[in-house]
């Protein structure tokens, strides 16, 4: 786990990681939006600064990913 330093460096965070998991189709627009607001949320929330704040987008495969039994790609 990395800790981040606050600009005065007398204050430390440890680094919030966020990861996002869903399936392929969001343009890049969304997913920048999604990063934006993601971090702005944790940073209000956890009281880290933003550039302490990371966001994963983890695109998965339909073939991997099923709800009530059914692969998405078997829909």
């Amino acid at each position: 786990m990395l800790n981040y330093l606050c600009c005065d460096e007398k204050e430390e965070y440890i680094m919030p990681y966020v990861t996002v998991k869903m399936l392929p189709g969001r343009t890049d627009d969304q997913k920048r939006a999604l990063v934006e607001k993601v971090t702005d949320a944790v940073s209000e929330t956890t009281g880290a600064p933003k550039e302490a704040v990371v966001v994963f987008i983890e695109e998965m495969q339909k073939e991997h990913y099923g709800v009530a039994g059914v692969r998405a790609s078997d829909k």
